[in-house]
């Protein structure tokens, strides 16, 4: 397949990416669990950036209470679901990536069969279960598994299984004590850690840079600060 160099001329212009690195991005396969508030600008910016396959699974409907943060839907499309709206938009974005679209949720029966079909996994879950179920079959297909979490003013997101990381368990042996109910969170958060993690995947697909796979980086939104917890 031949490299689109307009459309990816500013790309194709940086250091160490080249024609070569966007020829990566072509032929790679990411699976994004979760359309919401994380999983829109990872989409968002995995589809501009040309990534060959994009599959998006998520049996969420749209909803009113959405739209603060999940700002690649509209009020039109209230009621509709998350995956199915979010590849038809983003198939109008790049026409030159292959969408596969889930409207269902990921479980023990089916995560097996979806994980080992990609080959890079994006967890943009607000759901523990979710996490952990991502970590077990990334962990045993050993698939590089890009993690991000929001709350309140305050996002997470680090590169679990990938060149001898460590994986979620392995940091997170045991699921963190629920606050109960819903938890709040700044609509631009979301939007920050999102891109963070889009960033790794197309770091990891395009084999440039330094992958954030020695530790959990943590925005502070309220202070402007990032942390690094080392692995």
């Amino acid at each position: 397949m031949s490299i689109d160099l307009e459309r990816y001329n500013r790309q194709v212009m940086l250091p160490g990416m080249g024609e070569e690195g966007q020829e990566k991005l072509s032929k790679v396969s990411v699976l994004v669990v979760g359309a919401g508030g994380l999983g829109c600008p990872v989409i968002q910016y995995l589809t501009g950036a040309g990534i060959g396959t994009i599959g998006i699974i998520d049996a969420d409907d749209i909803s009113l209470t959405n739209l603060q943060r999940q700002i690649l839907y509209t009020e039109e499309e209230i009621g509709m679901n998350k995956a199915e709206v979010a590849a038809k938009k983003m198939a109008g974005l790049n026409s030159t990536v292959d969408f596969k679209v889930y409207t269902h949720f990921l479980t023990e029966e089916n995560a097996e069969k979806l994980i080992g079909a990609y080959d890079i996994i994006v967890g943009a879950t607000d759901n523990l279960e979710s996490r952990y179920l991502i970590n077990k079959y990334t962990s045993k297909l050993q698939k590089p598994f890009v993690h991000g979490a929001v709350s309140d003013f305050e996002g997470r997101f680090s590169v679990f299984n990938y060149q001898g990381s460590p994986s979620y368990s392995d940091v997170f042996p045991t699921p963190p004590e629920s606050k109960g109910g819903i938890l709040g969170v700044i609509g631009a958060l979301p939007g920050t850690i999102g891109s963070h993690m889009a960033l790794e995947v197309i770091k990891i697909a395009a084999q440039v840079g330094k992958v954030s796979n020695d530790g959990l980086y943590i925005f502070d939104g309220l202070n402007s600060s990032l942390m690094k917890l080392k692995y």
